[in-house]
């Protein structure tokens, strides 16, 4: 199997998205981060859901654990107006490498074994397009979809088959 064939649509931001909307968005969905596009619309970060959680974090709550404790639940629901007006680049760390990116023909293992190196939940498959305008080689990256870590795992293990009840 193919990366290709792995990939699915996946939400997508963008780094000048509402950051409280993109928050919304991992909540309502249960998902593990957002792939972040930049302007042209190519994979430029995954956004993981820890990294929103610690945006709303107080940064003294973060460095003295023992002080979340002290802090009331009318606070405490206070938390997500900390993204109140911000983009969705002003919560990417400031060590935020690029996705990892997979070719389409990239086999399952290809795939497996990128997720695991760069320790990443989602892996963004795309395509050159080299007809693009500046010339041959100078075309844009056209977003296929994602592969995810749990769809990976599902596809290795339906191809293992069920293991034998007798």
């Amino acid at each position: 199997m193919r990366a290709r064939d792995l990939a699915v649509a996946y939400e997508t931001v963008n780094v000048d998205s509402d950051a409280l909307a993109a928050a919304r968005l991992m909540a309502e969905h249960r998902l593990p981060g957002l792939l972040v596009l930049d302007e042209r619309g190519e994979p430029k970060a995954i956004l993981p859901a820890s990294q929103m959680v610690k945006v709303l974090v107080p940064a003294y709550v973060i460095e003295d654990p023992a002080l979340a404790a002290v802090v009331d639940e009318k606070h405490a629901d206070r938390l997500c107006e900390a993204l109140a007006g911000r983009r969705v680049g002003d919560c990417l760390s400031s060590r935020t490498e690029p996705p990892p990116i997979a070719d389409p023909d990239d086999t399952a293992l290809e795939v497996a074994a990128l997720m695991a190196r760069v320790r990443s939940p989602l892996v963004a498959v795309t395509e050159k397009d080299t007809a693009g305008p500046g010339g041959p080689g100078r075309g844009s990256t056209r977003l296929l979809g994602v592969i995810t870590a749990s769809h990976l795992l599902h596809e290795l293990l339906g191809v293992a088959g069920a293991p034998d009840t007798k």
